[in-house]
């Protein structure tokens, strides 16, 4: 498959108007998603766990003066009844959603429970996802051209769905749901996109993944555990090998803005392995995501976050 050729935010289509979330806004791949969409004149929702780290983020972005103001809302993935909140108040003060980039995530962390008790990663990267589309689904209907992108990872192609164990409660291996964590975005993008399509309706559900680009999650998994050396080890990687994150976020911003995007299409790096370059189109693993992993998935969602996904 062919790149993109240097497409950058540069070739965004103008957004005024428009009015996008971005979820994991204050830092790495969120951060510059949520700048360029701002810069193009999208109204961005900042939606952030920590607050104090999202106003700073907020702040950092309005010093480049964007044509659109972004807002922050508070919003913790590992917290239904923050999702749930978040949802609320979203819809009872915004009237459309164009864009919904589900995009915050954690990776390869030592092991922790979301407080509803969900093995974090898969907890964050997947369900809190799941149940926080799931609640903006009626606006995002009812908005034409609008889109939803699940940021997943070239790690699904180590990834297995954990049926039996999805919390990983008897043997934990964080690389290992990191992986099954990555794979649920993308059978999540999948089966979406079936329904979507099976119902008429018109939102176009995508994916993307970053590549390898210098972000906080490398080292952050590293300082949960406490090994600060290992947190330069990633650090040190980062910048001589991985390209900026930046770069990352463009696989994303053209699944969320290009003319032409496919529903169920998935896009990252065109360069060198994959890890690297202008946004281009890819292929998710084919004996990984299937439509029978998707729907079984999609049901197990349903009954971790007791929520009825209706399309």
């Amino acid at each position: 498959m062919n790149s993109i050729m240097k497409w950058g935010i540069e070739n965004i289509p103008d957004q005024q108007g428009r009015v996008a979330i971005v979820t994991g806004a204050n830092s790495g791949l969120g951060f510059y998603t949520a700048r360029a969409l701002a810069l193009k004149g999208c109204t961005v929702i900042m939606a952030c766990r920590d607050p104090q780290k999202g106003e700073e983020a907020r702040q950092r972005l309005l010093k480049e003066k964007p044509a659109s103001e972004p807002v922050l809302l508070n919003l913790d993935l590992g917290d239904l009844s923050s999702i749930k909140a978040f949802s609320e108040q979203y819809g009872n003060t915004i009237e459309r959603l164009d864009l919904l980039i589900n995009n915050a995530g954690l990776m390869a962390i030592p092991y922790r429970k979301t407080r509803d008790g969900f093995e974090m990663q898969f907890g964050v990267n997947h369900l809190g996802h799941f149940a926080l589309t799931a609640q903006l689904w009626p606006l995002l209907k009812d908005t034409e051209g609008s889109r939803i992108v699940n940021v997943s990872s070239v790690a699904h192609r180590f990834g297995h769905i954990h049926f039996e164990d999805p919390n990983w409660e008897k043997r934990y291996r964080k690389w290992g749901a990191y992986g099954m964590s990555k794979l649920s975005n993308l059978l999540f993008t999948s089966e979406l996109e079936r329904r979507i399509s099976a119902s008429g309706d018109r939102v176009v559900a995508a994916s993307s993944h970053p590549g390898y680009a210098d972000t906080e999650l490398q080292a952050k998994g590293a300082l949960m555990k406490g090994s600060r050396i290992s947190a330069r080890s990633f650090n040190l990687a980062n910048r001589l090998v991985a390209q900026s994150a930046e770069m990352g976020a463009l696989p994303s911003l053209y699944a969320a803005t290009a003319e032409g995007v496919e529903p169920g299409s998935f896009y990252g790096p065109g360069g060198f392995m994959r890890m690297k370059g202008w946004p281009a189109p890819d292929v998710p693993d084919p004996k990984r995501v299937t439509r029978k992993v998707a729907e079984n998935l999609w049901v197990l969602s349903e009954s971790m976050t007791g929520l009825k996904f209706t399309i």
